[in-house]
């Protein structure tokens, strides 16, 4: 199990996340850790100040030729690769943004109760509480901007954003605890599922799939049939009226194939589909296999050629 918590200044996240890590008995990375245990391997007092106040340190070689920021992404993964934790901050919601089975938390709260919670808890003032917030909320965003490039507080970054205006220490680490352990049963089911492919049989809907399934086999490459489907026409109260699914997924090259053995001239209804999908999601790889080239990869491996659809 791996969580990323990012927190607001106010907002009970550390709170919370030392309450959860002991519901999940996890734990916790935090910089502090990484500044003291993992950092002193490799940097000496000089370099550890640097660090501690400059995000753009991070972008600085050391003597293994990579960065501190690559240094501590492969320290991390290598951490996660094998134990269960809670990592507090560092970047991980962008380190780990790929990789499946981690939940991404956000936990917040509005700038008048997190001022509040700094008035009472640290005894200060109300302007000099907004400038606190300011100051920390904007060196949140800096290490992130200049490490990765990316925006702190781009809710895409999260699978669940935690607003705290309302809720308890108690009430968050629960939610949390309740959606971690929900993500890794839902996690274990999938990947279950996955090493199962080849154990249940697939149902394709023409033969040439089942064809080009099988060249895909012969070359070792690990394929998924009709993996997604992709939402591509809406009407005007944002139901879907049209939608693609690709023939194939090759996690490999993280591209979708959609076969056709139609004659040219008929697949013109699938390359404008194809052209939407693209539009509509730019990150998504997709490329079609036509007829002759369909035919020439059956032919060159013996297979019969499958009737056009």
């Amino acid at each position: 199990m791996l969580i990323t918590v990012s927190r607001e200044t106010g907002s009970l996240g550390k709170e919370i996340t030392d309450l959860l890590a002991l519901k999940l008995d996890l734990p916790v990375i935090t910089r502090d850790l990484v500044m003291s245990q993992w950092f002193p391997e490799i940097a000496d007092k000089h370099e550890l100040h640097m660090l501690s106040e400059s995000p753009r340190y991070f972008l600085n070689e050391f003597s293994q030729g990579i960065t501190y920021a690559a240094y501590l992404e492969n320290r991390l993964k290598e951490y996660a690769a094998q134990h269960s934790a809670i990592i507090f901050g560092l970047g991980a919601q962008i380190i780990f943004a790929q990789q499946p089975g981690v939940l991404h938390v956000k936990i917040m709260a509005s700038t008048q109760v997190r001022s509040k919670r700094l008035m009472k808890n640290l005894n200060m003032g109300e302007k000099d509480a907004e400038r606190f917030l300011e100051l920390t909320d904007r060196k949140h965003r800096r290490y992130i901007a200049t490490i990765y490039e990316r925006d702190w507080a781009d809710p895409t970054l999260y699978h669940l954003i935690l607003n705290t205006d309302h809720i308890s220490t108690e009430d968050g680490a629960e939610l949390l605890a309740f959606a971690a352990r929900d993500l890794q049963v839902g996690f274990q089911v999938q990947d279950a599922a996955e090493n199962d492919h080849e154990a249940r049989p697939v149902v394709f809907k023409h033969p040439s799939e089942e064809e080009f399934a099988t060249i895909l086999d012969m070359h070792n490459i690990k394929w998924e049939y009709e993996p997604r489907t992709f939402p591509v026409q809406w009407d005007t109260e944002g139901n879907v009226i049209q939608a693609f699914a690709p023939d194939f997924y090759l996690p490999h090259f993280d591209t979708y194939i959609e076969l056709t053995t139609m004659e040219q001239k008929y697949v013109s209804h699938k390359k404008k589909k194809v052209k939407l999908l693209q539009k509509l999601y730019p990150d998504i790889n997709i490329n079609i296999v036509y007829k002759h080239e369909f035919y020439h990869l059956a032919e060159r491996f013996g297979l019969r050629k499958g009737n056009d659809d």
